[in-house]
């Protein structure tokens, strides 16, 4: 009971409420639908940086899907898979269910699989790959915190912006509290909001180079996460230039650093770790581990152009 009619047009029934993040996870290039039921009279608790509390019975959905045309969105969409979480009582419990060759309807396999997806991408190039659907295990490589499996991406600065909810065009914090789903909130002023990776009017290049390092990266890359034991932490408010990389080396070196000698090097991009293990596709060597194969090179180039300029903009948090 996610989606009304047709799939393919993306409409949730009024169970679930659609929502987006500011700077959205690099997934092949996958376009991701998200939606979200809350229980009935039950409240979310807000945070200022955490991943908000969600009640018991909370059901996140987040379906991938392939525009035909990346220039023409109205031609159509090819369905891939949704993930589901759910808040059991035991926790959060992570759900893949794959579409069928119809398009109908998905089903849950535990196992994950393998779609082909094609699209025509914004150059007007065919694209083809075979699209990695995550088994059921796989999911906890990203969603662990504190030995925790949680939800990624539900924060107060990914959620800060305006959704268009057909009826109106609202910010998606007002909106939800309007219906009554927060315990409480602060003043909407100081809500924090996260750069747009690709919008320079969002904010500076070190903050939008962070935001696409946060949403990427930092699932893993935190104190608390499965990347702990590397030291380098990359969520959105690390203030320690050595944690984000700057001038350390790495905790394993070899192949997977590329034989390089530290994670960042201001300036170098070509000498950075960073770097060469954002632009590889070998499983042994790319970073993020999970979630693709292919080089998303707008964020690359981001990313390099960081570096390149890292001696002269301010770390800003």
């Amino acid at each position: 009971n996610i989606y009304l009619g047709d799939p393919h047009n993306l409409i949730t029934t009024n169970h679930f409420m659609p929502y987006e993040l500011i700077t959205p996870l690099f997934s092949d290039y996958a376009y991701k639908h998200r939606a979200i039921h809350i229980p009935k009279n039950r409240k979310i608790q807000y945070d200022d940086k955490k991943v908000f509390k969600f009640p018991i019975g909370t059901i996140i959905a987040k379906t991938f899907y392939y525009p035909h045309d990346f220039n023409a969105l109205d031609k159509g969409v090819s369905l891939k898979e949704t993930r589901i979480m759910i808040h059991e009582e035991s926790g959060w419990i992570g759900l893949p269910y794959i579409w069928n060759d119809s398009e109908t309807d998905a089903f849950l396999d535990v196992a994950g699989g393998i779609k082909e997806a094609s699209w025509i991408d914004l150059k007007g190039n065919k694209q083809l790959i075979d699209y990695i659907i995550p088994n059921m295990n796989q999911c906890k490589g990203c969603h662990s915190n504190n030995n925790k499996f949680i939800p990624i991406g539900l924060t107060a600065r990914q959620l800060n912006s305006n959704y268009d909810y057909k009826d109106e065009n609202k910010n998606q914090i007002q909106k939800w509290d309007q219906l009554g789903l927060f315990h409480s909130l602060p003043e909407f002023g100081k809500i924090p909001v996260i750069a747009k990776w690709d919008d320079p009017n969002s904010g500076s290049l070190d903050k939008r180079a962070r935001a696409w390092l946060d949403i990427n990266c930092a699932h893993c890359h935190n104190v608390n996460g499965p990347a702990n034991n590397t030291g380098l932490y990359l969520d959105y408010y690390e203030t320690n230039n050595k944690s984000l990389g700057i001038f350390k080396t790495p905790v394993a070196a070899g192949r997977g650093s590329g034989y390089l000698k530290y994670d960042i090097v201001p300036g170098k991009p070509e000498k950075s770790i960073m770097v060469y293990r954002f632009n590889s596709t070998d499983p042994g060597i790319m970073m993020p581990e999970l979630g693709r194969t292919m080089v998303h090179k707008e964020g690359l180039d981001l990313i390099k152009d960081w570096i390149e300029h890292i001696d002269l903009v301010r770390i800003e948090f």
